[in-house]
């Protein structure tokens, strides 16, 4: 079955949120091993950089491990993925996240009853601002996913074979590590303005899941989930323009 692509995708971004979101789970919920540590950040970029190329390098050889919507975009417009792939690329890795980020929710069941803060709970899920600046939210989001599938652009190799042709599709085993330490960096750097979702599946998924789990005074901030859509998805748009008009 993992040699159907879209089901690759789903298994990818259902790993790449269920150990992503974990670390954060296992740093903000109360009463957990980790959550009295003193450097969060750091423990979280570090394990959402190991989870991409944990997914990636398990699916890379099936799908190309996009795993998210925004290097799917930015790699059809830079001519590296065919159009006709994208809707179904895009709902799997959206399904998957949700998936993903509900296996987290069912492992940490105890300590969720357990922390009243709400708006740690929903961070386990989705992203929110440090300052509520809409303009510059969505470009703190377009930039870091620029870097992110510019970088890929350049990582990614003809890596797939359909009907005797070869198509570069995206991430293979062998470019997952970069692409891991990419996505810390860019953590590490720019992610202190909104939590770098650089991701639509990776924060419309949970937020989904978060809505339909059963808490009361939920502070799901649909009003501010546009910007992690569609600055990532404007910012591998921008990339994958940017590539082809430099080659």
């Amino acid at each position: 079955m993992m040699n159907n692509p879209y089901i690759a995708e789903f298994i990818g971004t259902a790993i790449l949120l269920f150990l992503g979101n974990g670390i954060v789970a296992n740093v903000s919920l109360n009463k957990t091993k980790a959550s009295k540590q003193m450097t969060p950040w750091v423990l979280i970029t570090t394990a959402w950089g190991l989870a991409v190329f944990t997914a990636a390098f398990i699916t890379g050889q099936f799908s190309g491990a996009h795993l998210n919507p925004a290097v799917t975009v930015g790699l059809a417009f830079a001519g590296k993925f065919s159009t006709e792939l994208i809707c179904g690329y895009i709902i799997s890795q959206i399904l998957g996240a949700i998936f993903g980020s509900w296996l987290v929710y069912i492992i940490y069941i105890d300590h969720y009853r357990e922390t009243s803060d709400e708006s740690s709970v929903m961070g386990t899920f989705c992203t929110s601002p440090a300052i509520r600046n809409y303009k510059n939210n969505f470009f703190s989001e377009l930039m870091g996913t620029f870097i992110l599938v510019f970088g890929v652009l350049y990582l990614v190799e003809p890596n797939i074979t359909i009907e005797g042709t070869k198509i570069n599709f995206g991430i293979g085993s062998l470019e997952a590590l970069p692409v891991g330490i990419l996505v810390w960096v860019i953590g590490l750097s720019l992610g202190g303005t909104t939590g770098y979702a650089i991701n639509p599946a990776r924060d419309l998924g949970p937020r989904i899941t978060y809505q339909l789990i059963p808490r009361k005074n939920k502070i799901s901030d649909w009003a501010y989930s546009w910007v992690p859509i569609l600055g990532p998805l404007c910012g591998g748009v921008l990339a994958g323009l940017l590539f082809v008009y430099l080659q």
